[in-house]
C-alpha cells in the first residue's frame, strides 16, 4: 500500500494488489473496520476501486501515524465474511439505446434483457454523481462502449452500461453511457439526512443490487 498526504487532515492509501478483485476486497475490509468504529479519529473515507481516501477529525502527522494505520491496514482480512445487504431493483427496459445495442451485441432484446437481469451485481463504488453505483457482474457479452456524443440529459433512475460495468443514474445529469431502462427506486434523497448523511443514499460500496424486469 502507498500512503499520500493531501493537505493536513487527509490521506490517500493506494493498493498494489495484483487482482483487482484483491484490491477491492481489501477495500471493503477496511471499509468494514472503519464503519465498526475501529476508525479512532477518522472523520469520513471514500473508497474507490483501488484506493481509499481517509479524512481526519484533527491535523494528522502523516510520518508518525502512518506507520500505524499502514499495518492495522495490512493486517486485515480481506476474505473475511461480510454481510452484505440486497436490493431487488425493479427496471422497466425501454431505454433509447436497448435495440441498437442489443443488435450490436449480436442478441434479441428479450435475450439482452435476460442477461442483464440475471446475475446479482455488487456495488464496486459510488461516484460520477451522488449515490450513482458503479455494479460489477456485468456478462461480458454485453460490454459496451460509452456513447461516442454524451446526451445532455439523463434522466434519475436511468440504467445503463458503460464498458465492463452497468449503473444507475441517481440524479438528472449528463451522460454517456448505453441507456437501457429506466428505475422508479430513489438513490439519493438530499432530504433524509438523518441519522448521518450517507442516509442520503440508498446504496453503499459492498452492497449487491439484483434487477428484476418490470412492466
Amino acid at each position: 500500500m502507498k500512503w499520500t498526504p493531501l493537505g493536513p487532515r487527509a490521506v490517500l492509501i493506494e493498493f498494489a494488489e495484483p487482482d483487482p478483485d484483491a484490491t477491492r476486497a481489501r477495500g471493503r475490509a477496511i471499509q468494514r473496520l472503519l464503519e465498526s468504529r475501529g476508525g479512532g479519529d477518522i472523520e469520513d473515507f471514500s473508497i474507490a476501486f483501488d484506493k481509499v481516501l481517509l479524512e481526519f477529525r484533527n491535523g494528522i502527522d502523516h510520518a508518525r501515524q502512518s506507520a500505524g494505520w499502514m499495518k492495522k491496514f495490512a493486517a486485515l482480512d480481506p476474505l473475511a465474511p461480510a454481510e452484505a445487504a440486497l436490493y431487488e431493483i425493479p427496471v422497466r427496459y425501454d431505454g433509447p439505446d436497448l435495440a441498437e445495442l442489443a443488435a450490436r451485441c449480436g442478441l434479441g432484446v428479450a435475450e439482452f434483457v435476460e442477461l442483464h437481469a440475471a446475475p446479482i451485481y455488487d456495488v464496486a463504488l459510488l461516484g460520477f454523481s451522488p449515490g450513482f453505483p458503479y455494479l460489477e457482474g456485468l456478462d461480458p457479452r454485453l460490454h459496451a462502449p460509452r456513447r461516442a456524443n454524451p446526451r445532455p440529459r439523463v434522466e434519475a433512475g436511468a440504467v445503463a452500461i458503460g464498458g465492463s460495468h452497468t449503473g444507475i443514474y441517481s440524479v438528472e445529469s449528463p451522460g454517456g453511457w448505453q441507456w437501457i431502462g429506466r428505475t422508479d427506486v430513489r438513490l439519493f434523497d438530499p432530504s433524509r439526512r438523518e441519522p448521518s448523511d450517507e442516509a442520503m443514499f440508498l446504496l453503499r460500496a459492498g452492497d449487491r443490487v439484483k434487477f428484476v424486469p418490470a412492466d
